[in-house]
């Protein structure tokens, strides 16, 4: 009896993840991929998916669901030019449902695309120059990093690792090339000369790998949820080197004790010039230690969980040929992007745009999508994607400042800040209609939670107040709510585990305050919160201080803090 899980068997026989997906591609007349094909598609950077508001109704008349597909770009720390950004622009329009999505990972979705466009779709985001490559699967995805575009030698060194690490990380098979681009060499290089694997091995990682760097004080990655975090330690106009955190992720399932989030943990110091080596020396011993019979359990996080941090320090630091050393002092203060108008620092100037939720789409008023594909056109001005969802134009002339001002403007696009600092750094996944995981509505029900919340911020007098909300249709997690002040993870339809407590910089978890609310009872159950912060704050407390002060916790965290088996806390009532 084999006692890998069915997704090792898959990688196992799939021909370094060519499966048949050309033929399949081939066949016009089938509207999707089988089950083993869906699969090693997710290496390519795209999911194979349906749109669940038609289910019911195609089922009732004996048809097929409707199949579509969502293509992920693997884009390291953010950065798009002007003509990649029109090029996913295009596809949006000609292929794809109209919108494109901002991904907590720094990259852009397009959704809706039906089979047939498939090919078409992957092959034009090459050619401008982006990979899917990795975008998705049992590889290490794409790498997160500051996004901010400042004019100083530290944030482009960070960039730079970026773009370096997706590069080392890269898997070495043409199956890519040779399914979407008729074998052509890709744009960025291919990964080299053999399809040998030196990284990944014949069956890949057991699961995603997720690595981000980030940059003391602002936390704008949330690094501790990533499997790998790499913390830089700058000095004058260069980097160091990095303290590597180790174990970050937010995927579990409800009610099964065990699964948990859990956040990434210091493992040691290194100097830049190691931190390659590192990296590999990190991903390699998840590769061979970590779990392959089940997928519940397969991330790094539970290899640390299972064995202890010192185990996972010893064996990381015998695969390096340099002794490590213990890990240097940090602090962040928030994960918040800095939305408005900035000097760069080299004359020119960026402005951080506000996408709610990630979504860069149009509707009668808000034109976000026309002005940025006008502005790509017109003004040629860079992007950076970050990871809360929202965008940077950088290399802005300031003498252009007043001009795209004003264009913007017209397209009811504000620079400003949201109404209230809780809702500019609020965030939903993606969920309903096409995410297949979701077990609730979270993008398109999102805001209208948030405008209620708004008003109950307003009245109490805490507009200001940069209280960290987050919305997630499943306990996967992807918009990240496990180290959210307060956040509603989907249950059912309609129906919500409401966790609190995280905090704004990232670095602590929340705990399951009450097992089940209804959509509709959010805003009174928030309200209670809010009263209790506002009437009972010490002077310039913020949330996340005041609950750490009124509801501490041990350092370690319990499966009991997020499932259905702990004890609920009594919920405050309203003032």
């Amino acid at each position: 009896m084999n006692s890998q899980s069915p997704a090792e068997q898959v990688k196992a026989s799939s021909d370094r993840l060519r499966g048949t997906l050309a033929e399949a591609l081939r066949d016009a007349a089938a509207t999707h991929f089988s089950e083993t094909d869906a699969q090693i598609l997710k290496f390519h950077g795209s999911y194979q998916q349906d749109d669940r508001d038609r289910r019911t109704e195609r089922r009732k008349a004996g048809l097929d669901k409707d199949w579509i597909f969502m293509i992920r770009t693997k884009t390291p720390g953010g950065r798009l030019s002007a003509a990649q950004y029109l090029a996913l622009d295009r596809l949006a329009e000609t292929v794809g449902n109209g919108t494109l999505r901002i991904t907590t990972r720094q990259g852009i979705q397009l959704h809706g695309i039906q089979k047939t466009d498939l090919r078409r779709a992957v092959s034009e985001i090459i050619t401008s120059g982006i990979l899917t490559w990795g975008a998705c699967g049992d590889v290490v995805r794409n790498t997160v990093a500051t996004p901010v575009p400042v004019a100083d030698p530290i944030y482009r060194e960070i960039q730079e690792l970026a773009a370096s690490l997706s590069q080392t990380f890269l898997s070495r098979s043409r199956a890519y090339s040779e399914v979407w681009i008729d074998g052509e060499p890709l744009p960025l290089g291919e990964a080299g000369p053999t399809e040998e694997e030196p990284i990944y091995g014949a069956t890949y990682l057991p699961r995603k790998f997720k690595i981000g760097i980030a940059l003391p004080p602002r936390n704008d990655v949330d690094v501790f949820s990533n499997d790998l975090g790499l913390i830089a330690h700058a000095s004058g106009q260069e980097v160091e080197g990095y303290t590597l955190l180790a174990g970050g992720g937010h995927g579990m399932t409800h009610g099964l004790r065990q699964t948990q989030p859990h956040l990434a943990e210091p493992l040691f110091y290194v100097p830049k010039e190691r931190v390659q080596e590192a990296a590999i020396a990190v991903v390699t011993a998840q590769r061979d230690y970590g779990n392959r019979q089940d997928r519940k359990r397969s991330r790094l996080k539970y290899l640390l969980l299972d064995r202890g941090i010192d185990w996972l320090r010893r064996e990381v630091a015998s695969r390096l040929s340099f002794a490590p050393e213990p890990p240097r002092p940090f602090s962040f203060t928030t994960v918040a992007d800095p939305l408005g108008w900035h000097e760069q620092g080299d004359g020119k100037l960026f402005v951080g745009l506000f996408v709610e939720n990630g979504r860069i789409l149009d509707r009668p008023g808000f034109r976000l999508r026309q002005a940025l594909r006008q502005i790509a056109i017109d003004f040629g001005f860079p992007i950076r994607l970050t990871a809360n969802g929202n965008l940077f134009l950088a290399d802005i002339p300031c003498e252009r400042k007043a001009q795209l001002d004003e264009f913007l403007a017209e397209y009811g696009v504000p620079t400003t800040l949201p109404t209230t600092a809780a809702r500019s750094i609020a965030h939903a996944c993606v969920a309903l209609p096409t995410c297949g995981l979701a077990l609730a509505e979270s993008e398109r029900v999102f805001p209208t939670v948030m405008e209620k919340i708004d008003r109950i911020l307003e009245e109490f007098g805490l507009q200001e107040e940069p209280i960290l909300i987050r919305m997630s249709g499943c306990p996967n997690g992807c918009s990240r709510p496990y180290n959210a002040d307060l956040s509603f993870v989907g249950r059912a339809p309609g129906k919500y585990a409401f966790f609190a407590g995280g905090s704004l910089a990232g670095d602590r978890l929340a705990g399951l305050e009450k097992r089940s609310v209804g959509l509709e009872e959010i805003p009174d159950l928030i309200r209670g919160y809010l009263a209790a912060f506002a009437r009972e704050r010490l002077p310039e407390e913020s949330f996340s201080q005041y609950w750490a002060r009124t509801r501490p916790r041990g350092p370690l965290p319990s499966p009991d803090q997020f499932h259905d088996e702990a004890v609920e806390t009594k919920v405050v009532a309203p003032a």
